[in-house]
């Protein structure tokens, strides 16, 4: 009984782990809606040196997911907290991260 109760369990973790990863492509649209302004291309209008590019995001520590959820939730002035001001939702984020990441990798 035990080894059916922890099966059933691994298999709810892992539909739901899978179920919650976050999604580049839907990423991409709540990008192109509330970062494009300052991050067209993964430039930075605001600065130099913290484009969304894959060596200025190493360069800076926001080569992560969570470094970049981070940012965006709680924002940096000059970029506001899109998170703590509800403007993007928490999964919403997620998937922007996920955007920012792979978009990064594939050089922008």
């Amino acid at each position: 009984m035990k080894t059916i109760v922890s099966v059933a369990a691994l298999t709810l973790i892992s539909f739901a782990s899978s179920s919650m990863a976050a999604d580049a492509e839907k990423g991409k649209d709540v990008f192109t809606q509330n970062c494009t302004t300052c991050h067209s291309g993964g430039k930075n209008i605001m600065g130099v040196g913290k484009s969304l590019s894959k060596e200025d995001l190493e360069t800076n520590k926001m080569n992560s997911a969570a470094t970049i959820i981070e940012l965006v939730t709680n924002g940096k002035p000059p970029m506001p907290a899109f998170g703590k001001t509800g403007i993007i939702n928490a999964g919403d984020i997620e998937n922007v991260a996920a955007y920012v990441l792979k978009k990064a990798d594939a050089g922008w």
